[in-house]
């Protein structure tokens, strides 16, 4: 049992007590903000089924130790206690924050995501026509970088479709000067071709926009880079952190956006602003 396991499994024994009529279930989410002297945290948090949909929500935390560390954009699992009308996080892991041996098929759970302003961590993989796609080749041109895979049941689809909004929105010269890379989170399925398939179900135009996989060490390692935490479910789901970026024609991170909530007007007026 890995160290970041362990946690959870202690954390969840100092869970306060179900009592008659309590309800407990486990999540996921991404840290949106951290409010210590409240203890409470603002978790954009994956759907309860029969309880709530995915949304972003603020939740008092049992233990303001746990609060420690925790930045905005980490990926969490928590256990969330409902007694009466009132919500509470009983148990709290950044799974993978501090132990590499947690790591999942694409890449692990991770600490922080890359922030605006730092440099985007560069890679070398292979686009959906099975040629090569390194980030430092891209230089001199705005880049619109996200991290979906094919099979995925929920959120990649729609970011996809974000994405498409913003492309079809920006008139044939600025999306000319836009590229955009979309990097798979599940490359021992995600080959070049299965990724073309992906992209022309959707009546995508691809031309300024790759589809990228790679070598599963590679992919795993870029996404640690950019800080996307992922964990992969029994049943081959992958629960990841659903994060946009945007680069400048630098090579430099100038936005980021978190989960699905960006109007495609708003990334095609931050691109506008680069263009």
């Amino acid at each position: 049992m890995t160290r970041a396991r362990r946690a959870l499994v202690l954390l969840g024994a100092l869970a306060l007590a179900c009592g008659p009529g309590d309800e407990q279930w486990d999540v996921t989410g991404v840290v949106r903000e951290v409010y210590p002297e409240e203890s409470q945290l603002k978790i954009e948090h994956a759907a309860i089924p029969g309880v709530m949909p995915a949304m972003t929500m603020s939740f008092d935390v049992a233990d303001p130790a746990w609060l420690d560390g925790l930045e905005p954009g980490q990926y969490v699992e928590f256990r969330l206690l409902r007694r009466g009308g009132r919500y509470a996080i009983v148990a709290l892991e950044a799974p993978g924050a501090d132990d590499p041996d947690a790591a999942g098929d694409g890449g692990g759970a991770s600490g922080a995501l890359a922030r605006a302003a730092d440099p985007a961590p560069d890679f070398a993989l292979t686009d959906q026509y099975g040629r090569p796609l390194e980030l430092r080749a891209l230089r001199g041109a705005p880049v619109l970088l996200d991290f979906v895979y094919t099979r995925c049941p929920g959120p990649c689809p729609v970011l996809t479709g974000i994405h498409g909004d913003v492309r079809k929105s920006l008139d044939p010269d600025e999306r000319a000067r836009l590229r955009s890379v979309s990097i798979t989170l599940d490359p021992a399925y995600d080959t070049p071709e299965v990724l073309a398939a992906y992209a022309r179900e959707r009546g995508l135009d691809t031309d300024g926009w790759s589809f990228a996989t790679g070598e599963p060490g590679a992919v795993a390692a870029v996404v640690r880079a950019y800080g996307v935490g992922t964990i992969r479910n029994a049943d081959g789901d992958i629960d990841h952190t659903v994060a946009t970026f945007l680069i400048d024609a630098d090579g430099r991170i100038v936005e980021r956006y978190l989960g699905l909530e960006h109007e495609p007007e708003r990334i095609r007026d931050d691109v506008r602003a680069l263009l």
